[in-house]
């Protein structure tokens, strides 16, 4: 994945609220979001070369999701998926906390990545560039292919659209029987946030060691091009009441929508 806005405790009604882009090489084989036969509690896309996935969560409101950090000096071949931590967090059982120092312990096994990790209860960052794992207090938080909330223009962007729809939103949750329509239009405009495919002027893009017409194209929110770019758009909702809706908008290499999924997670 590659950009992800995500609110935590930020909204009265709503515990977490995720909208994230997952860009990829469009030969990468991989499975719609689903709950997984062998582990039947996750709900989660998953990389058909590696068996990992990049966001996802379960029944029991475990949440997961990896960004990759971008150095391309620094990157092994021979190293772990980095995949494989988001499905061994949401597979488990242990704390979030005890479970990421563990992962400390193994960061030498990896290229560089972003992850976070949370319940119900705790939502963390792990930077294994920085090796810190960062606490999250409520609010809004934004990850790309550098650090936790590092301001490229379109982290920027879509914390701010987050912030923006949240603040839309009544503070208390919709009665159950709302719930399905209510979470699939919220998912809708959430998406529309990360749809946007307009690359931002050189003078704000970041040097990530890749040539200047690369770091154009992938400085959109929504990148479109035939071999790399944006495969899935995903928004996770968890009201405070602990209902769940996951939506998912699936896209080929044109970036046109090749499916899509909404269902509520119980």
């Amino acid at each position: 994945m590659c950009l992800l806005a995500v609110a935590w405790k930020a909204h009265p009604a709503y515990a977490l609220a995720v909208v994230a882009n997952r860009d990829e090489f469009h030969a990468r084989p991989s499975a719609p979001a689903a709950y997984w036969p062998d582990h039947p509690d996750i709900f989660a896309g998953r990389d058909l070369e590696a068996g990992g996935t990049w966001l996802g969560t379960t029944r029991s409101g475990r949440f997961a999701a990896l960004t990759n950090y971008r150095d391309p000096s620094q990157f092994d071949r021979k190293r772990r998926s980095r995949g494989e931590l988001p499905r061994e967090f949401l597979a488990g059982g242990a704390p979030p906390l005890p479970w990421l120092e563990t992962v400390k312990q193994r960061l030498s096994d990896y290229n560089d990545f972003n992850l976070l990790a949370g319940d119900a209860r705790q939502l963390f960052c792990l930077e294994s560039r920085t090796a810190a794992i960062i606490p999250l207090p409520p609010g809004i938080y934004g990850l790309s292919n550098h650090l936790l909330d590092t301001p490229w223009p379109k982290v920027l962007a879509a914390k701010r659209g987050l912030a923006a729809v949240l603040e839309t939103l009544p503070e208390t949750a919709q009665p159950p029987e709302a719930f399905p329509r209510h979470l699939a239009d919220l998912s809708a405009r959430l998406m529309g946030l990360l749809a946007d495919p307009t690359p931002y002027p050189d003078d704000l893009l970041p040097d990530t060691g890749i040539p200047l017409a690369r770091e154009r194209l992938i400085s959109a929110a929504f990148i479109r091009d035939p071999q790399y770019g944006t495969r899935s758009t995903t928004v996770l909702l968890r009201q405070a009441d602990g209902t769940a809706w996951f939506g998912e908008r699936r896209f080929g290499p044109e970036g046109d929508c090749t499916g899509e999924t909404g269902i509520m997670l119980h």
